[in-house]
């Protein structure tokens, strides 16, 4: 498969002022692959580490930070003699061994010459609990499941993705079927890389159903493995409910559908926990669309999306048959998964900041605001190709944004005021 941030990995090597580097993101979105992949491309050797299954190393940074004490540990480890001009160091797991987080600040001060990568799973977790983090001496990553992009190269589809790249929309929308067929399965597959790498060996749905619910209950999993146990049973309450919270018209998270009663401050912990380990995603509500977004957020009005589509689908028990051809009773979630796809994809291309806003009587609402540079544009989102968007024609008015968005099935139009986008075409509006 082709991942996009193997780009931005090349961008890393070549810099200067080059820091140890940390891969974020959720368990079993391919950071593990994606690392390794990185060193095979771009290194004659790597010299990989996973902390969680080598008791040799379990104990390496328990005295000190010496660098050259700790490269010849990792060279007996790993049977690697580590040259600092053609080899790539890799911790994976690196939550599991305690002070090798704190090990990357001397690696940068002492040892700048060594290209060094780690990743973990729950990291997010990890470094708001006591780790000592090394602020301003490592750079960060975000990895999250393939975007419908990768899908689409990952899927062999590479002339329909380079068409969209092209921005000929007319040779776009003559292939529409095609991309809308695709989409439709993105939609059910997903962007797990395991779920995405199945079916473009072997074409059958029903396999990777069998992947999603098998990771789903490794997620569920974690939650006792790893969260605190006063709070396992809410972080399950908070996780299970967000297919019917998305269900919803108002797509705004209300506690009380948790359980009768609920309160937030009950729930705070176990929100914070889900998103720390990248499962989830929170859009908060921003009052008033302008610079900066972040000083408009309401922290009582917000949005929880899981980190993927596919899972979505896969939690609400959805079939590829009701997905493609539709039912009435799906209508509803239809709206949560194709909103679910459109904030995966925009988390996925850049680091914006997401909002979404509604106006003070609920009335009127906007599905997500984005922050690019000194513009704030508006994204309203359509799951088929009903092109009504009072909400939108009336914050046009009253803000007047640079450009507003709207996403659906339709053909791209592109008007005085609104540009109607194909959710098929998302990604390559931003490039």
């Amino acid at each position: 498969m082709e991942r996009f941030q193997l780009e931005k990995l090349i961008n890393w090597k070549n810099s200067n002022g080059r820091k140890p580097l940390i891969i974020r993101g959720a368990r079993q979105v391919g950071k593990t692959w994606l690392m390794k992949e990185f060193g095979q491309r771009e290194y004659n050797q790597t010299a990989y580490v996973n902390f969680e299954s080598s008791k040799s190393l379990k104990n390496l940074f328990a005295n000190d930070f010496d660098i050259q004490r700790m490269i010849s540990a990792i060279q007996i480890e790993t049977a690697i003699q580590i040259n600092p001009d053609n080899t790539l160091i890799i911790f994976d797991e690196i939550q599991e061994c305690e002070g090798a987080i704190t090990s990357l600040k001397y690696f940068f001060e002492n040892a700048p010459q060594y290209h060094i990568i780690a990743a973990g799973s729950l990291l997010g977790v990890a470094l708001h609990e006591h780790t000592s983090f090394p602020v301003g001496k490592v750079d960060f990553l975000d990895l999250f499941p393939l975007n419908f992009g990768e899908f689409l190269l990952a899927l062999n589809k590479k002339s329909l993705y380079e068409l969209l790249l092209s921005h000929d929309w007319t040779m776009i929308t003559s292939f529409k079927s095609k991309y809308i067929e695709l989409l439709r399965q993105y939609y059910f597959i997903g962007g797990m890389p395991e779920a995405v790498y199945s079916f473009s060996n072997e074409n059958d749905f029903k396999k990777v159903r069998d992947i999603q619910i098998r990771i789903l209950n490794a997620y569920e999993q974690d939650f006792s493995k790893h969260a605190p146990h006063e709070i396992v049973p809410r972080i399950r309450m908070i996780w299970q409910s967000i297919p019917s919270q998305l269900a919803k018209e108002n797509k705004k998270f209300i506690y009380g559908l948790i359980k009768h009663g609920a309160r937030a401050k009950d729930f705070e912990m176990a929100i914070t926990w889900l998103i720390d380990s990248g499962l989830i995603y929170k859009v908060n509500r921003a009052s008033k669309p302008a610079l900066p977004l972040i000083a408009y957020m309401d922290i009582s009005a917000f949005k929880l999306y899981l980190l993927d589509v596919g899972l979505l689908v896969a939690m609400g028990n959805i079939n590829i048959k009701t997905l493609v051809e539709g039912n009435q009773i799906f209508q509803e979630f239809k709206g949560a998964m194709t909103e679910q796809y459109v904030l995966q994809q925009l988390k996925s291309f850049k680091k914006l900041s997401i909002y979404y806003w509604s106006n003070e009587k609920s009335t009127a609402e906007i599905d997500f605001l984005v922050q690019i540079a000194e513009d704030i544009i508006p994204i309203e989102v359509k799951a088929e190709e009903n092109l009504q968007a009072k909400s939108l024609k009336s914050f046009q008015q009253q803000y007047k944004p640079i450009v507003s968005i709207r996403t659906s099935m339709s053909d791209y139009r592109k008007d005085d005021w609104l540009t109607n986008l194909p959710l098929y075409a998302l990604e390559n509006y931003w490039e």
